[in-house]
């Protein structure tokens, strides 16, 4: 009985760690070479592996294993985001946190962001679920700075996906080469003037 359950403990770590790899290739080839030379031939040789069946064993299709980069990069994100948005006071720090942090998962992970940028521009079928997941994070954000007090009144979507617009824009900047500590600092102060309540 032991030595079937461990047997199953191995099968699951090693489909684990094959659908790892996949994933791992695939965001390395969409950041290389773009969204129309991430073909499964491409994936498998940054991979290493010996059979496009590899591919299709773990990810029925080409749009579920595009949904599963981006859920692994937004995964990826919220672990370097988390703590500094957590440990901010109030929605003024958090919002300042939440860009200040996202920016620099940009600059510690490019090709994450390159993959993203990819899929969004070149994959009409892929769902969406993490990008309005994002939008939804930060409208509760700034409905609870309207709620205390700490935001002035506006359209709490409109602000929510103007903030994730030029997020993307300052992710362009940062890959090419701008400093992430000017960006952040822009854009926390941009952000910062556009939300505040008047004194």
């Amino acid at each position: 009985m032991g030595i079937k359950h461990d047997d199953a403990l191995d099968r699951a770590g090693s489909t684990a760690a094959r659908r790892d790899q996949i994933v791992a290739a695939t965001i390395a080839v969409l950041a290389d070479r773009g969204f129309a030379a991430t073909t499964y031939d491409a994936i498998c040789a940054e991979a290493g592996l010996s059979s496009k069946r590899l591919i299709s064993y773990h990810f029925k299709t080409k749009d579920e294993l595009l949904a599963e980069v981006l859920h692994r990069v937004t995964a990826d994100a919220t672990v370097l985001m988390r703590p500094a948005i957590d440990n901010a006071d109030g929605p003024g720090g958090k919002l300042a946190a939440y860009i200040r942090s996202n920016v620099a998962f940009v600059a510690a992970r490019p090709n994450h962001v390159r993959a993203v940028q990819q899929i969004v521009v070149g994959a009409a079928e892929v769902p969406s679920e993490e990008a309005d997941g994002a939008v939804t994070r930060l409208v509760a954000l700034f409905d609870d700075g309207q709620r205390t007090g700490a935001f002035r009144k506006f359209d709490t979507l409109l602000m929510a996906v103007t903030l994730r617009a030029a997020l993307d824009a300052a992710a362009g900047r940062v890959i090419a080469g701008a400093d992430p500590a000017t960006c952040a600092q822009e854009l926390a102060e941009i952000f910062d003037r556009a939300t505040r309540k008047d004194s």
